[in-house]
């Protein structure tokens, strides 16, 4: 199978150089065990050290496969109710104002209905505990990814064992599959063996592939939404299990139940007990994806083709390298076993925009106008004698590479099919011949919320608020946008679903400006930067 190897470095050297990311590492599994394992790029840069198929990395939530696995056996032995609610096994829990106490089974399925939860404290117990003061959605009805959930799972393991989180895994799923040189807890000494994690110089605006990187802020954790650092052949030994159906670690039942489609997370995906289901091109594939600060992870495996890939990153992937990947892999090697023509790697353009006409068009704004024409299957901003072209980052969302535009992605809105206008951070820009909604003045004392918040949290360091009219937004330094809506109680929920129980309170008025902002649970402070 030297060939498909052939092709998928051809594949992910490209795109490793496309979007300027150090390093990569892969494995293949069949049924039978690993087929083919590789390195690419650096571990660290520095030292200019190679990625290897045994360098390890951090595989983020994918340690949430590791933690229904163990509840699994645990419940094989009858030692665990996953029916049960939680407070039978924490009972100094209390999951906050809510109709109906939480059953683990809500919890491995992310429908609880609590917040997604940050690192905000050195023991995450306390970030447990601490849900008796958060609002949370009606358990069982709606799928919200929650690590903070699975802590409390990591929790539960522990009671009922009585030993310790990662001391369970090690002897519960790495030492009965061979994964000797994996950690179950991401520790100082873990840091000596792992490869070196890379996140973009900037923390506070969209990424550019220009922009460089520098290592990312270290973290210590052993809690069971995802503490595991391992090799990509160490990981491909947890697919190769997944290939065998739960062989040798779960019962046939219990790995049925793992990898049911239990509720609706996405089109064409489903989550079960720590393993999502997505439909590819009509193949069912399961697994999961991870992410750390500095680090990325995918594990797929097609239980029909008997077949499975572990992508692991050491840098971000605004581009989906690990999904682009995996994807590729699957494609290339089932078609070797079937003695198929291999696929080709294929050479997109990131510029490329298939609906550029839908944005081309003058929209103004203010205190400026935007021009953007649609040219050769490119968006294109015209500006000031520059042609710059504009790179889609998911749906109506585009980055402008230039200095002038770098806080913000620029968002265009839509009145039915057609776009009408376009936000950049709090500045509207009406297109041409539209009659977008007319804005109507916010509240007062909105204006003092308004600004840029930051707190010293590893996954998310900072956000900005900005006004729209008579909504505000919450704004991530990636892109992606929120609205807030206000409640009663003078907080305001997060997001568009009337259900979600994400939660942001402002406070600490001074000079008509919020000091602090507490987004679900996690205290953030006003900066100075723009």
């Amino acid at each position: 199978m030297g060939e498909p190897l052939e092709l998928l470095s051809e594949f992910v050297e490209e795109r490793l150089e496309q979007w300027r990311l150090p390093g990569l590492a892969i494995a293949i599994v069949t049924r039978d065990g690993l087929v083919a394992s590789a390195g690419f790029g650096l571990a660290d840069v520095a030292r200019k050290e190679p990625v290897t198929p045994e360098t390890r990395f951090a595989i983020g939530s994918i340690g949430k496969s590791f933690t229904a696995a163990v509840l699994m056996r645990l419940c094989e032995e009858g030692r665990v109710d996953l029916g049960a609610p939680l407070t039978a096994y924490l009972p100094w829990f209390e999951g906050g104002p809510g109709p109906a106490p939480i059953t683990l089974h809500q919890l491995l399925t992310h429908t609880a209905g609590l917040v997604r939860g940050s690192d905000v404290t050195a023991d995450s117990r306390f970030d447990v505990w601490a849900l008796r003061e958060a609002p949370r959605s009606e358990p069982g009805r709606h799928f919200h990814y929650s690590n903070v959930g699975f802590r409390a799972l990591g929790y539960v393991i522990e009671e009922v064992t009585g030993r310790r989180y990662p001391d369970v895994v090690r002897a519960q799923i790495l030492e009965p599959l061979a994964m000797d040189g994996a950690d179950a807890a991401i520790t100082h000494e873990t840091r000596k063996r792992l490869a070196v994690g890379y996140e973009y110089w900037y923390d506070d605006r969209p990424p550019r592939r220009d922009h460089a990187h520098v290592p990312a802020p270290w973290l210590e954790t052993d809690t069971g939404d995802g503490s595991i650092a391992a090799s990509a052949e160490e990981l491909g030994a947890f697919a190769c299990m997944l290939l065998n159906r739960g062989e040798p670690l779960l019962a046939p039942a219990s790995f049925e139940l793992m990898c049911r489609a239990a509720v609706e997370a996405a089109e064409d995906s489903w989550y079960g007990y720590g393993i999502g289901t997505t439909l590819v091109a009509g193949r069912r594939l399961v697994g999961h994806l991870g992410g750390m600060p500095g680090f990325r992870s995918a594990l797929r495996a097609d239980l029909e083709a008997g077949l499975g890939t572990v992508v692991l990153l050491n840098g971000p992937d605004e581009g989906n390298l690990k999904g682009e990947v995996a994807a590729f892999t699957l494609d290339l090697y089932r078609a070797a076993a079937e003695g198929a023509r291999l696929p080709e790697p294929s050479h997109p353009d990131p510029l490329a925009v298939a609906d550029a006409d839908e944005y081309a068009g003058r929209y103004s704004g203010a205190e400026a106008e935007l021009v953007l024409e649609a040219t050769e299957g490119r968006l294109v901003l015209v500006r000031g004698g520059e042609r710059i072209a504009l790179e889609q980052r998911g749906g109506d969302r585009f980055l402008v590479p230039d200095d002038d535009f770098a806080l913000f992605l620029l968002a265009f809105r839509r009145d039915g099919d057609a776009v009408v206008e376009a936000w950049h951070g709090p500045d509207r820009y009406v297109r041409a011949g539209a009659a977008p909604e007319r804005l109507c003045e916010p509240a007062a004392e909105w204006h003092a919320y308004q600004g840029h918040y930051r707190a010293y949290n590893p996954w998310h360091s900072n956000f900005r608020v900005v006004g729209r009219g008579d909504r505000l937004d919450l704004i991530y330094p990636f892109g992606a946008e929120e609205p807030l809506a206000s409640l009663p109680d003078g907080s305001f929920r997060v997001g568009e679903d009337a259900w979600s129980p994400e939660r942001i309170r402002f406070d600490a008025v001074v000079d008509d400006r919020t000091l602090r902002a507490n987004l679900s649970g996690c205290d953030y402070y006003r900066t100075a930067a723009p």
